[in-house]
């Protein structure tokens, strides 16, 4: 039988696949935000128009996300993941010799279709293969691909100064590309059979329907909740992934790829730190106090919110990336526990849709504050406003979390908001 409390070796390589993957898979969304003017230099366009091009993305991402989810929970998890890879890959490569604005738009909305497929099935295949004392360390392993990723977003301010725009979507999607071939030959399902005590897992089910899924997941009042809370993660992560390396560049007059990379790789480091820490301590607090992890990620919140602020408000860069920091090391809390609070939140079968319903109105909202964003800055109105109110939001974040309360541990997969 399966130890629940001491996955296989494989269950440690799904998770280092997929790291990989979790890396490219930001590396191609967040490039472009960092290629702000070289990119209006060749297609002549406005802020809001640039904002738009990722604000696509966000809403195709989004609407397609419980679909993803769906998928990964009817069908196989690791072929959802192998394609998704592929398609986006081809897409990023698209968005390299896109020619005019609409020929770009198109090619990043067809990222949106191929990458909404991609976290809820990744989220879930760990889940199915780590449960107990390393569910959150091995979600937050995952998570760091995703900060690695976007860290090395930065690099595509260098790769168009010294390369052109065009290179490195070009690049990193012939590498996509090549990696989804090695996926296809390695990774795999979980499967029940002798050696495995079916009592201990959940898998994708051939037997799941929509309406089931729907009427459990909004049957349920904590997923309400945590449905709500990612509207407010989702505008706070997104303004911070669209407009900061704009931000800095001209709050501070940084250069092009100084600014991308002052507003990845210090949160994303931060980030990477944030979900390892986050998901080792939740891991070994929920030993005793099933409420770890909600509580863990409702601290991290509670001090991102003011450091966010502070880092709107300052003159000082040091004190502004002592505060992006901060925020860092919040989200990453809050990343490495978040299908682990969801696995217990709902029927376990559902637990991809789930998340795919959660990207959905994170990203959805996100998008919208993308775009809201860039038509402020058409408008003179400063970003340093935008920051502001997402650090608030983030407050009330860590105040939701914190109210989180569990039922009795004879029923693990209910999760109840006070």
């Amino acid at each position: 039988m399966a130890d629940a409390h001491n996955p296989s070796r494989y269950a440690w390589v799904v998770v280092a696949l997929l790291f990989v993957v979790a890396l490219l898979n930001y590396l191609d969304r967040l490039m472009i935000t960092t290629m702000r003017d070289p990119i209006r230099a060749e297609i002549t366009i406005t802020d809001a128009q640039f904002g738009l091009i990722t604000a696509v993305f966000l809403w195709v991402y989004a609407a397609l996300s419980p679909l993803g989810g769906y998928l990964a929970d009817r069908f196989s998890r690791s072929g959802v993941i192998v394609a998704s890879l592929l398609f986006w890959s081809c897409a990023t490569l698209l968005s390299g010799v896109a020619r005019t604005y609409h020929e770009l738009l198109w090619a990043r909305a067809l990222m949106g279709v191929s990458e909404a497929c991609y976290i809820p099935a990744a989220l879930a295949l760990i889940s199915d293969y780590h449960r107990g004392r390393t569910r959150s360390l091995a979600t937050g392993l995952h998570m760091a691909g995703i900060y690695a990723g976007a860290a090395l977003g930065g690099v595509g301010g260098y790769i168009a100064e010294h390369f052109g725009w065009r290179a490195g979507f070009k690049g990193f999607g012939l590498v996509g590309i090549g990696y989804a071939v090695v996926l296809a030959l390695s990774l795999r399902d979980l499967r029940v059979g002798p050696e495995i005590d079916p009592e201990i897992i959940e898998v994708a089910d051939a037997n799941v329907r929509p309406g089931a899924a729907l009427a459990e997941l909004f049957g349920n009042n904590g997923f309400r909740i945590l449905f709500a809370l990612n509207v407010m993660v989702g505008l706070a992560n997104w303004a911070i992934y669209g407009w900061l390396p704009t931000y800095l560049r001209e709050h501070f007059r940084l250069g092009l790829g100084a600014a991308g990379l002052s507003a990845t790789a210090y949160i994303q480091v931060a980030s990477f730190a944030g979900v390892l820490v986050g998901g080792a301590l939740a891991d070994r607090w929920t030993r005793t106090n099933r409420r770890a992890r909600a509580l863990i990620p409702a601290i991290g919140f509670l001090a991102a919110g003011p450091c966010l602020m502070a880092s709107a408000s300052t003159s000082l860069l040091p004190i502004a990336i002592a505060g992006l920091i901060v925020f860092g090391l919040g989200r990453g809390a809050f990343d490495a526990n978040h299908m682990p609070i969801l696995r217990e939140l709902v029927d376990q079968r559902y637990s991809a849709t789930g998340y795919g319903f959660l990207n959905m109105i994170s990203t959805a909202s996100g998008g919208v504050m993308i775009y809201v964003a860039g038509a402020m800055m058409d408008a003179h109105v400063s970003l340093a406003a935008v920051f502001k109110v997402c650090g608030a939001g983030l407050i009330l974040c860590g105040l939701l979390l914190g109210a989180v309360r569990f039922q009795s541990a004879r029923e693990p997969s209910k999760e109840l908001v006070a």
